[in-house]
């Protein structure tokens, strides 16, 4: 099946869990189920330590919401297994979401409570959606915020998304696409590339040298096929000798030179210092080899070009999930009155009644609080910025929020809102969120 992004992949229907089409079947049979409610999803706190977190995933739920539908093959197997009766299959043949959608924009910061999404629909349309919007949300969401942790410790230099591997396959072209949200120049996976129109680039593995007779015999075979400007990994055996080997096959335009191993701090230095005796000032060097935020940082002194990051980023640098959560906080009464309810557990509470959220800024143009207003629409003392945009109005997708035009839109809005942010989002170390949130009852 197709989705309007033009690939193919399973219906997101069934990217749920039991309990949903549960709750389903009983609100069905109570007559509850088409009351209009309202689900919010957010996180109650940030990873330990984080001062901030980076919206992620939006644009991709939305694209998978327009395939959300229950077909033949969903449909006999629903039925078969006897997950729902009857009348829950004849409601599923039909479904389709109608409701409205608002939320954060892809890229944007936030902290805890942060009202990301806002669903507005009936009960048996909403909450079908929650372990999709979740999966979604909480792992975009760890990914970009790793990776705005990185581009904030790599400066000007470029990082490179390389952790395809690293994870699932789907997983991989989501991190890629969410990396890319939050700064990252570009990645080594096709499908993301395809998907949502990022750059890819690619160099070489060890295999390639050891595949060849001499490292030279790789190196000269690289450089005939993809000329001067390529990268070459210098590393599978003796660092100098294959940097002399470069030089000396691919002269002063060699594009560049990759490290994977050994101390990078004092590597690259001596590489730097030899490739500009050798005559090639302009030939950059990456490294690579486990990089996260702290190992980037590190390497803030040493005569680096670009930086490849794999492992740490796909798994959200120690915070693979956003911990975000998908609660109903409104519904109408048997009057059609919207009411607002929470959960009130003691570890688990959460702040009932519809949301509306802005950044409230200072004279200098930087956030200084995140008010979240209750039933109501905060008051913007002049120079504050409302945070949520409306996605969906009566199951109609707005434009510009999905496909590669939404992964440019939202690295804009990433870049924007770090530079809102006080200087404290920029340090590694621990410490408590950059913002505090305020709540505005009426």
């Amino acid at each position: 099946m197709s989705n309007s992004a033009g690939w193919d992949h399973p219906r997101a229907s069934l990217y749920t869990d039991h309990y949903e089409l549960t709750m389903l079947q009983a609100a069905l049979h109570s007559g509850a189920a088409h009351r209009r409610s309202v689900f919010e999803a957010f996180a109650r706190r940030l990873p330990d330590g984080r001062r901030y977190g980076i919206v992620g995933g939006t644009g991709r739920l939305l694209e998978g919401l327009a395939d959300f539908r229950f077909g033949d093959a969903e449909l006999d197997f629903l039925g078969r297994t006897g997950v729902v009766n009857q009348e829950t299959l004849d409601y599923l043949a039909n479904y389709r979401f109608t409701g409205d959608i608002w939320g954060y924009p892809e890229g944007e910061a936030y902290f805890p409570n942060s009202p990301i999404l806002i669903v507005e629909s009936t009960f048996a349309e909403a909450c079908m959606l929650e372990t999709y919007f979740l999966s979604v949300l909480n792992h975009d969401s760890a990914i970009a915020s790793a990776a705005s942790r990185m581009i904030t410790a790599a400066g000007s230099r470029p990082c490179i998304e390389m952790g395809s591997r690293r994870t699932h396959e789907e997983s991989a072209a989501a991190a890629a696409r969410a990396a890319v949200i939050a700064g990252f120049h570009s990645t080594s996976n096709l499908e993301a590339g395809i998907r949502y129109g990022i750059k890819t680039v690619g160099t070489a593995a060890h295999s390639f040298t050891l595949l060849h007779d001499s490292e030279r015999d790789a190196f000269a075979a690289q450089i005939a096929s993809l000329g001067v400007g390529t990268s070459l990994l210098v590393d599978t055996y003796d660092v100098e000798a294959a940097v002399r080997a470069a030089v000396e096959l691919a002269g002063p335009k060699l594009g560049g030179v990759r490290l994977d191993s050994g101390d990078l701090v004092a590597q690259a230095s001596w590489v730097r210092r030899l490739l500009d005796e050798l005559g090639n000032e302009n030939t950059r060097i990456m490294v690579t080899s486990d990089l996260d935020e702290f190992a980037i940082a590190a390497l803030q002194s040493a005569p680096v070009d670009s930086y490849g990051v794999g492992t740490s980023l796909v798994t959200g640098s120690g915070a693979p999930t956003a911990s975000m959560v998908y609660k109903l906080v409104s519904r109408t009464d048997e009057a059609g009155n919207f009411v607002s309810v929470a959960k009130a557990a003691k570890n688990k509470t959460s702040m009932g009644g519809r949301k509306y959220a802005l950044r409230r800024l200072n004279e200098r143009g930087i956030a200084t609080q995140e008010i979240v207003g209750i039933g109501h629409r905060p008051e913007d003392d002049g120079n504050d910025r409302p945070l949520l945009q409306q996605f969906m109005k009566n199951g109609e997708l707005f434009p510009g929020w999905t496909g590669p035009e939404g992964v440019v839109r939202a690295r804009q809005r990433h870049a924007d809102s770090m530079a809102e942010l006080p200087a404290v989002v920029n340090r590694l170390q621990r410490g408590e969120a950059a913002i505090p949130t305020t709540y505005e009852e009426y």
